[in-house]
């Protein structure tokens, strides 16, 4: 049989614990952000506006397998996907997403479709400010969330056309 004794010492001790981290903080400053005169301070892990991502040649990443719109709860990702071919080459792979749409209605930003990508081609960015008195804005399209070529990339979009009667 437990003593009554020790356990009142042990709540006692457990509530003078709890109230000296609460004392603790109460002494920390007030943290603020001056939102929206500065921009604001995100963690490293915060999940904004969908991003997909090229590689270091200027390339897509995505090769659409599908993979993020399976994986999505919301069902707020479509995709078409359309081949790669010698002299138009969108992705490293044998197809690119000719169409990718997200519906930010339906999106809940839960990161399943950033864990499912096979190829790291969709990330959560930093964007947050995507309110909207129209929803029909709300469905970002694959060229509003495609990042940037990067700077001396040798983007390969289209083949070169060498003549073939030069008479070389």
């Amino acid at each position: 049989m437990a003593n009554p004794i020790s356990e009142v010492l042990a709540g006692t001790a457990a509530i003078a614990k709890g109230m000296g981290i609460t004392f603790k903080e109460m002494l920390k400053p007030t943290l603020t952000e001056d939102y929206p005169e500065a921009p604001p301070n995100f963690q490293e892990r915060y999940r904004g506006v969908h991003e997909l991502q090229r590689d270091e040649n200027g390339l897509e990443k995505c090769v659409a397998c599908f993979l993020c719109a399976a994986a999505c709860p919301a069902e707020c990702i479509y995709i078409e996907a359309k081949e790669n071919t010698d002299q138009l080459r969108i992705s490293g792979g044998e197809r690119y997403a000719e169409v990718y749409n997200i519906d930010y209605n339906r999106c809940i930003f839960c990161g399943f479709c950033v864990e499912a990508c096979p190829t790291d081609a969709i990330t959560h960015g930093h964007k947050f400010e995507i309110a909207s008195y129209n929803t029909s804005t709300l469905i970002y399209r694959k060229e509003q969330m495609l990042v940037q070529i990067p700077t001396g990339a040798q983007f390969p979009l289209k083949a070169s056309t060498e003549s073939a009667g030069d008479g070389h």
